[in-house]
């Protein structure tokens, strides 16, 4: 029987627990709210709960690995600590690994506890099972709030010289553009996000040339980047427009990344990458129009290639089809991607 590692994604809204076997085989998923409000060693017993029934219901089936979890922000990967994480209040500077595993009992019988941070988790399931499967060398972008992003290298993560590589939504991408987060101004992520999309929409309005997008914002209250892009869709002008400078945004951000990386996938993920179809176009123009390296190694038609989202296309399977050609196409794990990912960071430790 194959062994078996739990994956965790920790997020600010779902805290989702799962185990999965070294073969990739989900064998069961737990999704639970995110209590921030109790506290994290509330969160944090929660989590320990989850994953000692899950690793107890299954230790019949091969043996347990460890734990790798999943988490937003900045983390100390060889001290096991929480660094930053915006959207954990209370959770700065906080040894997590040490506080999971001593109320797991671990390290026992080689398991053990894996902190790594959330985007480049999300890297290694689309990797292991995704989109890449089957590719040596990849990046994902994750489009949510902000931008998240990860690097693998030879079917392992690359942390860079501290943990910190792949922060893509800390790209300059306009030198005096706006203020993020970060203290920087004209980061990709206040151009190529899902808060970013929001934003646009919120300019057009106040410019008084966008009813369409006006109307929507006065009668849906959770007006956002689904919004916006259903009317894209529809044909709205103002809309399209939007998704037209998301796309070359974004184009121009891959651009830099596939000239420095040259690697031979890049998977686009995240909650934004379900509107492809409206901000693909302007993607790949700005791509073509910004890489050298690009423009030489292109697919023919990029958007056919990649416009199904399905598993395994273009990827894996036919890997040899694509051999010296850079592929950008959308991730198919969805949010399962983080959990396939954490529990694999969790095999590969040994």
């Amino acid at each position: 029987m194959p062994d078996f590692s739990i994956g965790v994604d920790l997020g600010g809204t779902n805290l989702r627990i799962a185990a999965v076997s070294s073969d990739g085989k989900l064998l069961e998923k737990v999704t639970l709210g995110t209590k921030l409000a109790l506290g994290r060693d509330h969160v944090i017993g929660e989590m320990c709960d989850a994953i000692q029934n899950l690793s107890g219901k299954y230790k019949a089936t091969g043996n347990f690995l460890g734990a790798g979890i999943g988490l937003p922000g900045l983390i100390d990967l060889q001290a096991g600590m929480m660094r930053k994480a915006a959207n954990l209040p209370g959770w700065e500077n906080y040894p997590a690994r040490a506080e999971i595993e001593r109320r797991l009992g671990f390290p026992k019988n080689g398991a053990r506890v894996v902190l790594e941070n959330d985007a480049r988790v999300a890297a290694l399931g689309e990797h292991w099972l995704g989109a890449a499967r089957g590719v040596e060398n990849m990046a994902v972008l994750t489009l949510g709030t902000g931008i998240g992003g990860g690097i693998v290298l030879g079917g392992r993560i690359w942390h860079g010289m501290n943990g910190m590589a792949g922060e893509f939504g800390h790209v300059t991408l306009e030198p005096d553009g706006y203020l993020c987060g970060c203290g920087n101004r004209g980061c990709s992520e206040q151009y190529a996000s899902a808060s970013a999309l929001l934003r646009m929409a919120r300019e057009a309005i106040a410019s008084g040339q966008a009813p369409a997008l006006a109307q929507a914002a006065l009668s849906d209250p959770e007006f956002g980047a689904k919004s916006i892009y259903d009317l894209a869709i529809h044909g709205d002008e103002p809309a399209r427009h939007i998704f037209r400078s998301f796309g070359s945004y974004l184009g121009l951000l891959l651009a830099d990344l596939v000239n420095v990386l040259n690697l031979e996938m890049y998977v686009v993920g995240g909650g934004a990458s379900s509107a492809w179809d409206a901000f693909a176009p302007g993607m790949f123009e700005k791509l073509r129009q910004c890489s050298i390296v690009y423009g030489a190694t292109a697919l023919t038609d990029p958007l056919k290639s990649s416009s199904s989202g399905k598993k395994g296309s273009p990827s894996a399977e036919s890997q040899s089809a694509f051999e010296r050609q850079t592929v950008i196409t959308r991730a198919v794990l969805g949010s399962d991607a983080g959990l396939y990912g954490a529990a694999r960071v969790s095999m590969l430790s040994g």
